[in-house]
């Protein structure tokens, strides 16, 4: 399965320290330039992220007013890779991402189906 992520649910699944899961859940993450730059300078990249460079940059820019550079990004790769999953949790990106047919879920459904697969005891603590 081809998953592209945006920044916020890659940072926060990192940030609890569930890269392992996030792996064993997702396999690889498709992400775009501007993600990479929003999450690396501040976490080691793990080899099961990949960095994907856009097929056509200048598609994000049809996607400018209430979205950053990395859910344009985000949104564009996830079309150019026929995606099966974008990871998204900003309300208005999800909004465009799901207008344009994209399945989206955020870092909480990313939890809940890991709990449903037992790869994490509880959403909870």
């Amino acid at each position: 399965m081809r998953v592209v992520s945006n920044s916020r649910p890659l940072s926060a699944g990192l940030d609890m320290g569930l890269g392992a899961v996030c792996e064993a859940l997702l396999g690889e993450v498709y992400i775009p330039p501007a993600v990479h730059q929003e999450v690396f300078p501040s976490h080691p990249k793990p080899p099961w992220i990949i960095e994907h460079p856009l097929s056509h940059p200048n598609a994000s820019g049809l996607l400018q007013g209430r979205l950053g550079a990395g859910e344009r990004e985000a949104i564009v790769l996830a079309q150019e890779i026929n995606a099966a999953l974008l990871l998204m949790d900003e309300l208005s990106g999800r909004r465009t991402a799901t207008s344009l047919g994209l399945r989206v879920m955020g870092i909480l459904g990313v939890l809940l189906w890991a709990k449903r697969q037992q790869l994490i005891p509880a959403v909870g603590p």
